[in-house]
C-alpha cells in the first residue's frame, strides 16, 4: 500500500470518528492507542456501538464484495461475532455504509430499533 493511500485511509477513519462523535457516540481509531491495528481489529472502535465492526475505506473504485469479506472475516476473529459494516466513500461524496442484508433485517426487526423509530417519529 502506498503511503498516500495509508494517509487517505487514516483521514477517512478520523472523519468517521468525528461523525460518530457528532452524533453522540464516543469513538476512536483503533490504531490511535496501540500504534498498529491487530489482526481482526476494527478500524474504528465505538464502545456504544460495540456490536458493529467498522471497516473504513476511502477509495475511488471499491470492490464492495472484497471489502465486505474482509469485514466479515475480521469481525469474527475478535471472538465477539460483531456485525460487519463497511463504511466507505469516494472523494467529494458522503460516507455510505454497507452491511449484509440479513444483518440489516435483524437490526430493523429488533425491539430496540422499533422503539428508536417510534421515538424518532414522535420527535420529528
Amino acid at each position: 500500500m502506498k503511503i498516500n493511500s495509508k494517509q487517505k485511509g487514516s483521514r477517512a477513519e478520523r472523519a468517521w470518528v468525528k461523525i460518530l462523535k457528532e452524533h453522540g457516540f464516543e469513538a476512536r481509531r483503533s490504531q490511535q492507542f496501540c500504534g498498529a491495528v491487530k489482526d481482526g481489529e476494527a478500524d474504528v472502535i465505538c464502545e456504544p456501538l460495540k456490536d458493529f465492526h467498522f471497516e473504513v475505506k476511502h477509495v475511488e473504485k471499491l470492490n464492495v464484495i472484497e471489502a465486505m469479506n474482509q469485514a466479515i472475516r475480521d469481525s469474527g476473529t475478535t471472538g465477539t461475532c460483531q456485525i460487519a459494516v463497511v463504511v466507505h466513500k469516494k472523494n467529494g461524496t458522503p460516507f455510505l455504509t454497507t452491511m449484509l442484508a440479513t444483518d440489516f433485517l435483524k437490526l430493523v426487526q429488533s425491539k430496540s430499533f422499533k422503539n428508536s423509530v417510534e421515538t424518532l417519529s414522535i420527535s420529528s
